[in-house]
């Protein structure tokens, strides 16, 4: 906390700041003078303990000039004279204390300083804990959730909407790439302007370049009339490439040629374009290593590298996956007219208790499912319904021991049928005291 004390009387004035220098805490500025004081207003203290008469301006109007152009800092005011009516006008004109001098000052002006300290910290966490509530907020329409790992993602996403810096985002497939990059688009300076999405590995390598940059009118069989490109058609916005890794090297030459000279060159044309764009690329694979592979460029690598953000799949993202889940019903509920139900506690949990290879995608397709499916008002455990080879596979790109596999494949089964031990057995052709066995060895 930063404290000025303002008093003429350079012995009483190095008391009370060595009196508040024994808390470490405490940063303290001594003046002697009003003017001085006010010349140094651009320091912004945090508290200002005031001396009531000074020999160039009166305290009370300084305090008056302070408390109209800092209305939020406390000004302790320190006076030599018990003066009650005096006390009173200053306290009604927004002195925080007034303190006389006395034996007793010191002690009075660090219980002064340990509230307004307390006070100030409130402050700051109560802004603090706005400013999250504000950034969760700005991107909630697009993105759900308040794990850690989606408030790290929100925070990256934050700072990328404040300049125009490059942006890779990498996550596993059906974790929300678009939607990411759309948010950022939407809470940035280009806002107002497109954002293009192309799926790079949507489009045949052959057509790539025309569909990029555009073509003149006769470039190729089939070239009817000048075509405008992706990058044309995101002017002044943002050009979103999904998919990155999957563009070859011929086409890697092309892209970073125009990322360093801000222009394009239809096919078939040979006059220069310049863009103004802003680019976000997403990928489901570690581009790094697809660079050690010989896959990807390492110059275009470091020119969309940018900022990355890295997002989390869905099984990381704790109890995300119930917001999730409760927004889906609820919007697929209102799109199809239908009536809205509540998961059921078993539901929560089998839902918690799933891997999402699909991540967010693959959630939503079986909350949907469900709830079509679901007689009740509730949606109940049995209604939700996994795809068995989605997690097989999943759980088979995992390097574990015979043991762990075992573990694993038993857990699934168990949510599967209600824990019953019987009916996992009779899946599994095993017996029962195997399952026992396991559920002893391991403590699930």
């Amino acid at each position: 906390m930063k404290i000025f004390v303002v008093e003429d009387d350079k012995w009483y004035a190095d008391v009370l700041a060595y009196s508040l220098k024994l808390n470490p805490d405490y940063e303290v500025h001594v003046f002697t003078s009003g003017k001085e004081l006010l010349h140094n207003m651009h320091q912004r203290p945090d508290v200002i303990t005031l001396d009531y008469r000074l020999p160039d301006i009166s305290g009370e109007t300084i305090m008056k000039e302070l408390k109209q152009k800092y209305p939020h800092i406390p000004i302790v005011i320190v006076s030599g004279q018990d003066d009650i009516a005096i006390a009173i006008e200053l306290l009604k004109a927004g002195a925080y204390d007034y303190i006389v001098k006395n034996e007793e000052t010191k002690g009075r002006i660090w219980a002064v300083m340990k509230n307004i300290d307390e006070h100030l910290r409130l402050v700051r966490e109560n802004d603090e804990l706005r400013s999250n509530l504000d950034l969760e907020s700005k991107f909630s329409s697009k993105i759900k959730g308040n794990s850690p790992a989606i408030k790290k993602v929100f925070s990256l996403m934050e700072k990328a909407g404040k300049s125009d810096i490059t942006v890779s985002i990498y996550g596993e497939t059906g974790t929300g790439k678009e939607l990411v990059a759309r948010a950022i688009h939407q809470n940035s300076a280009r806002k107002n302007k497109p954002f293009v999405a192309v799926n790079v590995g949507a489009i045949p390598s052959e057509l790539i370049e025309s569909e990029l940059f555009g073509h003149e009118k006769g470039s190729f069989t089939g070239a009817h009339q000048r075509r405008i490109g992706k990058f044309e058609e995101a002017q002044q916005g943002t050009l979103f490439l999904d998919e990155i890794g999957e563009m070859d090297l011929n086409m890697q030459v092309k892209i970073l040629r125009c990322l360093q000279e801000k222009e394009i060159v239809r096919v078939g044309g040979n006059k220069p374009i310049k863009i103004d764009i802003r680019v976000i690329t997403a990928t489901n694979r570690l581009l790094s290593q697809e660079v050690k592979a010989g896959k990807f460029r390492k110059d275009l690598y470091y020119r969309l590298m940018g900022l990355p953000i890295e997002l989390p799949p869905l099984k990381d993202r704790g109890n995300d996956i119930l917001i999730l889940a409760k927004y889906f019903i609820n919007r697929f509920a209102r799109e199809q007219g239908l009536e809205k139900k509540i998961l059921s506690a078993s539901a929560r949990k089998k839902l918690m208790s799933y891997p999402y290879p699909g991540n967010v995608r693959e959630l939503k397709a079986v909350v949907e499912r469900a709830l079509v499916m679901t007689e009740g008002t509730k949606i109940e455990a049995e209604d939700i319904v996994f795809d068995e080879f989605d997690v097989m596979d999943d759980l088979l790109k995992q390097e574990m021991s015979l043991d762990d596999y075992m573990v694993k494949i038993i857990q699934f089964f168990l949510e599967k049928y209600d824990h019953s031990p019987t009916k996992v057995a009779r899946k599994l052709n095993v017996s029962k005291s195997t399952i026992y066995r396991m559920k002893k060895k391991y403590k699930f």
